[in-house]
């Protein structure tokens, strides 16, 4: 039986506060465990012997079979599965030159726990490895947004900075935003590397951030002209930015 204990440590990993004194993040759900297991060192899992039967020798500082009711005490899901497990933060060390050759993601200020997770799935999907977020972006182990990633979280490094800072520090790395001013992605030319600015889903892109924007790209709407909704969600306009980079310079269009 799990101790009343670890169902509060488990539990209070629901708050950013809680997971900045342990260094710790909750993972929830059979598939999803799987997927991030090989990736993160495991502090505790408590699991049902008939997932754990499946799975061989599971590396877990502490793993618990979970008896009647135990899943369901310590889970912030209301449809819980067959396994929890508390992973231990990566450390990391985001390295400037390392992004010059490459495509990188620079978020500014998403607020909802879905849409980063959904853009971390698209990062995943695009090979786009590097997120960079400012301090006010949702953080990326709140346990939605790591069940929102599907697994991604185990494949792209998130990294929060202070972005103006960081940008004004990015020397001849093209930076990219998107603007109802700004011109076509699709006929515009698009470089291999770079860093894509996505901004704040009901501000955008802040104004420090704005300023040190040196290529401004505009998603039309189809036809050209017509009457549209006013923007297109944070998530859907990354994942046609993202697509659009790695057509055009995959292929050479």
């Amino acid at each position: 039986m799990i101790s009343k204990n670890k169902i509060k440590f488990i539990r209070s990993l629901e708050m950013k506060k809680y997971r900045d004194e342990s260094g710790c993040f909750l993972a929830e759900g059979n598939k999803l465990v799987s997927d991030i297991m090989p990736y993160f060192d495991c502090e505790l899992m408590i699991a049902k012997p008939r997932w754990t039967a499946t799975k061989g020798d599971i590396r877990a500082a502490e793993l618990i079979a979970a008896e009647d009711g135990d899943i369901e005490k310590a889970s912030l899901l209301k449809t819980p599965q067959d396994v929890i497990a508390v992973f231990r933060k990566p450390k990391q060390t985001l390295d400037l030159p390392e992004l010059q050759n490459q495509l990188s993601l620079v978020l500014d200020g998403i607020q909802d726990p879905g849409n980063l997770g959904t853009i971390a799935r698209i990062a995943d999907w695009f090979g786009v490895r590097t997120l960079i977020c400012s301090t006010d972006t949702a953080d990326i182990y709140n346990p939605k947004t790591v069940q929102a990633t599907m697994g991604a979280i185990a494949r792209v490094s998130v990294f929060y900075t202070v972005l103006p800072e960081f940008l004004a520090s990015a020397g001849n790395i093209p930076v990219y935003g998107t603007f109802l001013e700004g011109k076509n992605i699709y006929t515009e030319q698009l470089t291999p590397n770079g860093l894509i600015v996505m901004g704040n889903e009901g501000k955008g892109v802040s104004r420090a951030v704005e300023k040190l924007i040196n290529r401004r790209l505009f998603i039309p709407p189809w036809p050209e002209g017509a009457d549209t909704g006013e923007s297109l969600n944070v998530a859907a306009a990354t994942a046609i930015a993202c697509s659009e980079f790695r057509r055009r310079t995959a292929y050479q269009v």
